[in-house]
């Protein structure tokens, strides 16, 4: 009948399979572990100090990845060890998976010939122990800076330069030169150099023979320099006696006079003036005050702070000076001896005052004691001292 099958012989099984259906290894195992704690072959490496191709040996069951049989015991346990298994169990386990058959250290097959290798699969790249992302060792040249290696290169030939140049200094300033000398050398003066170059001289011969010491003298003396012969040309002219010829022949001798005797010194005559000396004048600073006395020509004798008790004594010019004051009521003038003032009015400023003994006299009055009590206890301290 069209589009009808037929009926197979035998019906499938719909059956789930469980879990004891599945044949479940050691390397499974291994790696569900491994995956748990989240370490890849390399962690695993540098944690355990085992090849990351022992590993993968370990998981696949392949006991000929390793060199030596001897020590697949202990990676087996080092490896269940390091992901929490039992030792002893799984190393039973790897043995009946590989076929591996353990040999104690002593034995013969412990380092016997190395088992042969089965072919590489494909499927599993990390039991290459030359595979490209295993990490190898690198090179000395690796390290090594083309530039640095330039550096120091060029430091090298900076260094050799001045050296080579520090040599050639060097030796140019121990280069002894002989220099020709006046008299020579006490030593070579004693050897004959005919003598010494092979050289006979007959005693027919007309020329007498030299001295060695006057031949090396000779030779060591220095070429003498064509000087020109000087002649006084005032020669003559100072052969000439005056006193035989010209106008001083008839002159006589001067004639020694007999000395005087010295003459009374006069006793000295004083000095006496015309004009009598001018009066004095003082600024007297009973508190401090500025003060600033200019000459006449505009040159400032004194600019300053006088001091309370302070005084200036006026220089003799020609023209008196001019006085400004900064406090007047604390400057006072002393003309001989007497005071006078003050300048002004406490707190102001005065200028233009005429500092001579007349315009001072006419122009202010005698001092009041009573009326400031500063120049009165300053008088009487100066009037305390003087005594």
């Amino acid at each position: 009948m069209i589009g009808r099958r037929a009926i197979p012989s035998a019906q499938p099984s719909d059956k789930p399979k469980g879990f004891d259906d599945f044949e479940l290894r050691l390397g499974d195992l291994m790696r569900g572990e491994r995956a748990t704690m989240a370490k890849s072959l390399l962690d695993v490496q540098r944690e355990l100090r085992i090849k990351a191709s022992y590993i993968a040996a370990i998981e696949n069951a392949d006991a000929s990845a390793f060199d030596t049989p001897g020590f697949v015991a202990g990676y087996v346990r080092s490896y269940a060890r390091y992901l929490g298994m039992d030792p002893d169990w799984a190393f039973a386990r790897f043995c009946e998976e590989a076929g591996f058959t353990p040999t104690h250290g002593m034995a013969v097959e412990a380092s016997g010939p190395r088992p042969q290798r089965l072919p590489l699969q494909p499927s599993e790249p990390l039991a290459n122990p030359n595979a490209s992302f295993v990490p190898r060792a690198e090179a000395f040249w690796a390290h090594v800076e083309p530039r640095a290696l330039g550096s120091i290169l060029v430091l090298l030939l900076l260094v050799g330069g001045l050296g080579y140049g520090g040599y050639t200094v060097l030796q140019e300033v121990q280069k002894v030169q002989l220099a020709p000398v006046e008299q020579a050398p006490s030593v070579l003066a004693q050897i004959d150099p005919m003598l010494a170059a092979g050289i006979t001289i007959d005693a027919a011969d007309s020329a007498p023979a030299l001295q060695a010491s006057e031949a090396l003298d000779r030779l060591y003396r220095p070429r003498p320099l064509e000087t020109p012969v000087l002649i006084a040309r005032d020669g003559p002219i100072a052969a000439i006696d005056p006193r035989e010829a010209g106008a001083l022949t008839n002159v006589p001798e001067p004639v020694e006079v007999a000395s005087a005797e010295p003459l009374p010194q006069a006793a000295p005559t004083p000095v006496h003036t015309v004009a009598p000396e001018a009066p004095a004048v003082e600024l007297l600073a009973v508190r401090p005050a500025w003060v600033r006395v200019q000459a006449a020509d505009g040159t400032v004798l004194l600019e300053k702070i006088l001091d309370a008790g302070e005084r200036f004594t006026l220089p003799s010019l020609e023209e008196p000076p001019l006085l400004r004051a900064g406090e007047s009521g604390a400057v006072y003038f002393a003309v001989n001896g007497t005071t006078y003032g003050p300048a002004g009015a406490p707190g102001a400023v005065t200028k233009n005052i005429v500092l001579s003994p007349e315009a001072l006299t006419s122009a202010y009055a005698l001092a009041d004691l009573a009326r400031d009590g500063d120049l009165a206890r300053m008088i009487a301290v100066a009037e305390a001292a003087s005594r």
